[in-house]
């Protein structure tokens, strides 16, 4: 009889989580577009809009969207701004938002760090440990000739890097050559799971036990404010906490 409820609470978070998802790529597509509607030649529009098609997105949302950012329909007033801070064990951490009212935001993402032993920093106190790359993920199966071909193209594209973890490939490219880049791995008959414009740390900082603990429950509440499209850090966390954060 304890089952139903259960049953019923785990619906309730996930659509909860589904809702959070959805308004976070619509706000993003929205701003995108900003810079032109037509994805073809704005590269983070495209990976805006990839990222929300494989979310299961419907492309009449995607295009409602698009519209909204490139002023063919009514939007609300968003700007982007990004807080820096530290969080336990000095780890860096920087908070992508979009909001119509930055003294709400800064407010919140102020008190989700300190409530976890973290503190906001000045801009460009953290910021200087990120750079700004394409990501292209693959899945294969183990052992598959997969990732050798996601190398040569990577190498006939002068992509940055190439990263693979057991049945899981990521290529890195510039932001700007994003989309070619992924062309050319479907042209290759690779199939791409996941494009996205992504910030990656320069060098990692290794956090475990109770402190990996602190900083994962940092991370997600963080994400689970409403102004916060993305966060980003430098910790290195146990195999498999990151993934933890819905």
């Amino acid at each position: 009889m304890g089952r139903g409820p259960s049953i019923e609470n785990r619906k309730t978070a996930e659509d909860a989580r589904r809702g959070r998802l959805f308004t976070k790529l619509i706000r993003e597509i929205t701003v995108a577009a900003r810079a032109g509607g037509d994805s073809a030649g704005n590269p983070r529009l495209r990976a805006a809009v990839d990222k929300a098609l494989s979310a299961n997105m419907t492309r009449d949302t995607v295009e409602r969207a698009i519209k909204r950012g490139s002023g063919a329909l009514e939007s609300e007033r968003l700007e982007e701004v990004t807080y820096e801070g530290y969080g336990p064990g000095g780890v860096a951490i920087l908070v992508d938002c979009m909001t119509d009212n930055r003294t709400r935001t800064v407010g919140e993402v102020r008190h989700a760090f300190t409530r976890m032993g973290g503190r906001l920093a000045a801009d460009g106190a953290v910021g200087y440990l990120f750079h700004r790359l394409g990501v292209i993920g693959l899945n294969h199966g183990a052992g598959t000739p997969q990732a050798e071909k996601a190398l040569e193209v990577a190498l006939e594209t002068a992509a940055e890097d190439v990263q693979t973890h057991d049945d899981y490939t990521e290529v890195i490219t510039r932001p700007e050559k994003l989309e070619a880049v992924k062309q050319a791995l479907m042209t290759r008959g690779l199939a791409v799971t996941r494009t996205e414009i992504a910030l990656r740390p320069a060098t990692t900082v290794a956090v475990e036990g109770d402190q990996a603990e602190v900083v994962l429950k940092l991370l997600q509440d963080l994400e689970e404010l409403d102004d916060v499209q993305t966060v980003h850090t430098n910790a290195e966390l146990p195999h498999g906490a990151r993934e933890k954060i819905s």
